[in-house]
């Protein structure tokens, strides 16, 4: 057989693996809190995998190693803003989030929760948020779909819209019988899959290039030999590539954890609060371990290919080039199926939160009710209203889709971050601070992301989550008033995260 017919056999394992495990959840899902939450029932290895799956997209095998090979560690500053970020999401906002969502009228979706927290019965801010969830993830949701087109376009030599449809008919398939219980499962399988790679492709290209000693001595001759061009570079240094602000900027997408709709809703799916303790163990050493896989991936591959004298004319391939030329055609498929478990992991996790935002958040905001089968039947529906919107605007794509994913990590930062902190951690915020905070952050990443001479000094996310702070907190001082039930709310969902009681609810 050719490498071809072995490549693909192992894509195809991969696509059966996915659908089974959708089948599988199909099966346990019963009514909308199911569909959309999982019944509260994720174990914490289960809703920690989840949660770095759908997060770590195919940047974490091609941005992140093509970043490292061409200008080194100072990239991975990034990456250590992220694992700070996702540490404290864990450590301070899931437990809490977890109880308080449940004491505040069950709410299954981040709008919902804000509006039940804050008493906003005007709908205005569930509505609000809804929205701005719809419309941001269905453009993310199209650039994942792009992401998977152009994956087999390079990797396979099929069109660009096979590929795109491919991807995103076995991800909708999934997703739509399956709901947040199969997007979740998947995560893990996909989870799974991305540690292996992430770990056995640095390991054996180190060793084949003559262990840790040549492959850092090959890396410094590289540097020397790029400097001699002209080009001065010092890649294992962590601060050689750009000064404070640089750093700042960069460890700043840390920010962005406290406000991802579809990291944070994992958290609110687990069993109790007491599982966020096993969840950040769990979930911080997943990220750590195939972080350091990353980086190491980008360096080992430096080293290797400027052994051979191989130049890449795009670095971002390192990652698949190792796979292809160390690994037997079906090992290196299995390679290539981790990619595109990074990227349908992260496009069905936004699929299911694009779901309930149009059922439970703008549906059900305007009071319509309906049985809990029909819920979920309008969930699936959701699902595949955003799904068509995404592969139509795929069918085209274009630089403007690709340049929404960054603005939509900093928009959802800035806009919903500083509010779930607050939601938290204040008990004097209101649905009038909520509402104006919300929208001074996304005003400002949106005015400071499209000014060049802003956003080349400072990630927008920095200075648009100071900003939702600020007004949120202000406004909210403004127009506080007493309200005896939000403070018994507050003041159960302290003592439940804190020293939770009871035995968890039965596992899934």
């Amino acid at each position: 057989m050719s490498d071809l017919t072995f490549q693909m056999i192992a894509i195809g394992l991969y696509f059966a693996m996915m659908l089974a495990i959708g089948y599988y959840a199909f099966r346990r899902t019963s009514d909308l809190d199911d569909y959309m939450l999982g019944g509260r029932k994720l174990l914490p290895g289960v809703a920690a995998l989840s949660a770095g799956a759908s997060d770590m997209s195919g940047w974490l095998l091609l941005g992140v190693p093509g970043a490292i090979y061409a200008s080194g560690l100072f990239e991975s500053w990034i990456v250590i803003g992220l694992v700070v970020g996702a540490w404290l999401n864990w450590k301070f906002v899931a437990p809490r989030l977890r109880a308080y969502t449940e004491i505040a009228n069950n709410s299954i979706t981040v709008p919902s929760f804000f509006e039940n927290r804050l008493r906003d019965h005007s709908h205005v801010l569930r509505i609000a948020a809804g929205a701005i969830i719809l419309v941001f993830f269905t453009f993310y949701v199209s650039s994942g779909m792009v992401a998977g087109g152009v994956f087999f376009e390079t990797s396979f030599g099929s069109s660009y819209l096979v590929g795109m449809l491919v991807v995103a008919g076995v991800t909708l398939c999934y997703t739509l019988f399956g709901g947040f219980l199969g997007a979740s499962l998947t995560d893990v399988a996909q989870a799974l899959l991305m540690f292996a790679a992430l770990v056995t492709i640095p390991v054996v290209t180190i060793i084949v290039t003559g262990g840790p000693g040549a492959v850092i001595d090959l890396v410094h001759s590289a540097d020397a030999a790029q400097s001699i061009a002209g080009d001065e570079m010092h890649r294992t240094s962590l601060f050689f590539g750009g000064g404070f602000l640089a750093i700042v900027s960069a460890a700043a997408w840390g920010l962005g954890y406290f406000g991802q709709p579809h990291i944070i809703v994992r958290f609110m799916a687990m069993r109790s609060a007491a599982d966020a303790k096993a969840g950040r163990r769990i979930g911080i050493s997943w990220m750590i371990l195939t972080a350091i896989g990353a980086i190491t991936t980008g360096f080992a591959g430096l080293a290797y290919f400027f052994r051979e004298g191989v130049t890449l004319d795009n670095p971002e391939t390192v990652f698949l080039r190792l796979a292809q030329v160390l690994f037997h055609p079906f090992v290196a498929g299995v390679v290539l199926a981790a990619v595109l478990a990074a990227i349908m992991s992260t496009i069905s996790s936004q699929l299911i939160v694009c779901s309930s935002a149009l059922v439970e958040d703008i549906y059900r905001a305007f009071g319509k009710e309906a049985s809990p089968t029909r819920l979920v039947t309008y969930g699936r529906l959701g699902v595949l209203t955003v799904a068509v919107v995404a592969i139509l605007l795929a069918l085209n794509p274009d630089g403007t889709i690709l340049d929404l994913v960054g603005f939509a990590w900093a928009g959802f930062g800035a806009a919903f971050g500083p509010l779930i902190l607050l939601s938290l951690f204040w008990r004097r915020l209101t649905s009038a601070g909520a509402i104006a905070g919300m929208i001074a952050g996304a005003v400002v990443v949106g005015i400071w992301g499209q000014t060049e001479a802003l956003s080349s000094a400072m990630y927008e996310i920095v200075p648009g989550f100071i900003a939702c702070l600020m007004v949120a907190v202000a406004v909210s001082l403004f127009t506080a008033r007493e309200d005896d039930e939000i403070q018994r709310e507050f003041t159960e969902m302290a003592e439940k995260a804190s020293a939770p009681m009871g035995e968890p609810a039965a596992s899934a």
